[in-house]
């Protein structure tokens, strides 16, 4: 007696599920439901953080407000910055929360779950697509770094004595942070996929670091001009695009100027785009793994 093997249409891999009855065979996921698992997980990871909500907020809030402390009013107050420092300061500091936050809170649980908590296993057992489980990582991320972008805000208010943020322009900056946010998620799945666990603490200070200092927080892209190669260094970092972005909707006319808005809503779309998909490929390999 001869068998043969059933295999699937699409590429000719064994079906896993040919011998056994059809009414016994597991129904696809559909949609609705692979919707409401993603939003679960989702919802676990937030319940979570509202649960150790003053760790997140210790984490979140202390580097930033002594940036705007010394930067903003101590140095303001011995006379080694002027007034209008403080307007193109504020900006900065939120969207570097807006995306260092985003980064750290997706690259860091990555390589904790991959690497010794192995908690990424249950995830990867929900009945989602794997690149779901990636996309819910970021977004968890995302929200994070929006939530601590907005609370440097008003810390920003209390803190320095010349700093405004209109509030009719208030829609398009959390549109801004939004994508601001989103690339540095990407960026820290693509670190905490591709990085390799026992040279992490190496990887974030060579990495941190420089996208701090070369994203344009403390100092307008166009006031590099004589600093060519370092105005040149800056461009390469997505977090400029954020501040100049933030710059351009807050800053008066007649400032010290900004990148335009569309130039950095193009360059965040790239870095969302190239990133994106860098770290989700980077996720599949070590879901395999």
């Amino acid at each position: 007696m001869s068998t043969a093997t059933a295999t699937t249409a699409a590429t000719g891999a064994p079906d896993p599920v040919a011998g056994f009855p059809r009414e016994l065979r597991p129904a696809p996921a559909g949609v609705r439901s692979v919707t409401r698992t993603f939003f679960f997980i989702l919802w676990r990871d937030v319940f979570v953080t509202g649960r150790e909500l003053p760790t997140f907020l210790a984490q979140v809030l202390v580097e930033p407000f002594f940036i705007l402390f010394v930067f903003g009013k101590v140095l303001g107050e011995l006379g080694f910055t002027g007034g209008g420092f403080q307007q193109v300061l504020l900006p900065g500091v939120v969207a570097l929360n807006a995306f260092l936050v985003s980064l750290q809170n997706t690259a860091l649980p990555l390589i904790i779950d991959f690497s010794w908590s192995k908690e990424i296993e249950d995830r990867l057992l929900a009945p989602i697509p794997t690149f779901l489980v990636a996309v819910e990582k970021l977004v968890f991320g995302m929200l994070r770094g929006i939530v601590a972008s907005l609370l440097m805000i008003p810390m920003g208010f209390l803190v320095l004595d010349h700093a405004s943020w209109p509030m009719d322009r208030f829609p398009a900056t959390v549109g801004v942070l939004l994508m601001g946010a989103l690339a540095g998620s990407t960026v820290g799945l693509t670190i905490g996929t591709l990085a390799p666990p026992r040279h992490i603490s190496i990887v974030f200070a060579v990495t941190l670091t420089p996208l701090m200092f070369t994203g344009c927080t403390q100092f307008p892209w166009h006031g590099l001009a004589e600093v060519r190669w370092f105005q040149v260094l800056c461009t390469l970092n997505p977090l400029t695009y954020v501040t100049e972005g933030i710059r351009s909707l807050l800053l008066p006319p007649g400032g010290p100027g900004s990148i335009p808005l569309w130039v950095c809503v193009s360059a965040l779309t790239a870095a969302i785009l190239i990133f994106g998909a860098i770290g989700i490929k980077g996720f599949h390999r070590r879901a395999q793994d």
